[in-house]
């Protein structure tokens, strides 16, 4: 007879949960699945090629194993799919760095307790300074997560054959969009509208793709900066929404419009909830990040979208779920 008793397993998987933080950070910090993934298939051979402990190899390859990230057979590890995907350094859409980067924010959690009592952060609100530190490694760390959904958008907006447009990326950051979308088209212009320090990590990245003679960038605040008026083919509004309250997005997406030639399309990407927040899981747990970092940010709904967009005169929306936890929204 099966056992139907609940156990403490999955609860006390999660109470450790910050385990899993800690062992990928610290595998990525080490390169372990760039060692994996040039053939070191042991522990001491990890340990040999990373310059740690054997003991920690073991370790680390341990944990991962549990995780799921890597493999074991016939006593040899490897990287699991995922792994050798989205974890060896190279890659456009690598994590490591995204993994290192939490790993050192681990810490913040700390204050959650505070912060859902008091409804808002209790220190300055991170996303909200333009000269903050944490940009430089943030920026850049979060790149990664848009290759795959700038590639999805661009295909499904058909924009290697589009010829001369003309694109505008507010809130840009590391200038991923640009440096892709004028990627695969060779006529195609782009227009970064963000916070000086972060336009200066986006111009390094633009420049190391090749394609920074088509790109330019605007200092200012999206919140108070002038977008012009029906000047761009394409917007694009990537991973801000959730940092921003419901007034905010619905002014900023009345400004989209307006810069918008006739039959210009605004794309935004971000992690979108059901609208009766019964998922996807991802999206309603990246809501306590925003409680933490911002003070009305928040995951959003569906619903919450389509009438923002409406009112600001949209009136062709489409989702478009993607193959990362990231939603597509198309308005025209």
């Amino acid at each position: 007879m099966q056992n139907s008793q609940p156990t403490p397993d999955r609860i006390l998987r999660l109470i450790n949960g910050y385990w899993a933080t800690g062992i990928l950070g610290a595998a990525a910090s080490h390169s372990l699945f760039n060692h994996l993934d040039a053939g070191a298939d042991t522990a001491d051979q990890l340990a040999a090629q990373a310059g740690i402990s054997e003991r920690g190899a073991q370790t680390l390859l341990d944990g991962l194993v549990s995780l799921g990230l890597v493999e074991l057979r016939d006593g040899s590890y490897r990287n699991a799919a995922e792994a050798a995907a989205f974890l060896v350094e190279g890659q456009p859409a690598c994590l490591s760095n995204f993994a290192k980067l939490k790993q050192a924010q681990m810490g913040s959690l700390a204050d959650l307790p505070d912060v859902v009592r008091t409804g808002g952060p209790v220190t300055d609100a991170t996303v909200e300074v333009a000269d903050n530190p944490h940009w430089e490694n943030v920026v850049q760390a979060i790149a990664a997560q848009s290759v795959p959904v700038a590639t999805i958008a661009a295909d499904l907006l058909r924009l290697a054959a589009a010829g001369e447009i003309s694109i505008l990326d507010v809130g840009g950051g590391s200038g991923i969009y640009s440096a892709t979308w004028l990627g695969l088209n060779p006529a195609a212009r782009a227009t970064q509208l963000d916070w000086g320090p972060i336009n200066a990590i986006a111009r390094r990245l633009v420049a190391e793709r090749g394609v920074a003679d088509r790109f330019t960038c605007i200092d200012g605040d999206f919140h108070t900066a002038d977008f012009g008026a029906a000047a761009y083919d394409i917007a694009v509004y990537s991973h801000i929404a959730h940092q921003e309250g419901p007034e905010d997005n619905i002014a900023i997406f009345t400004k989209l419009r307006a810069a918008l030639k006739p039959g210009g399309t605004l794309v935004i990407n971000d992690y979108i909830v059901d609208d009766d927040r019964s998922g996807p899981p991802f999206a309603l747990l990246f809501a306590s990040e925003m409680l933490l970092k911002s003070k009305q940010g928040g995951t959003w709904r569906r619903a919450d979208y389509h009438a923002w967009l409406a009112k600001a005169g949209f009136e062709d929306i489409s989702f478009q779920p993607t193959s990362s936890p990231a939603t597509l929204v198309f308005a025209r």
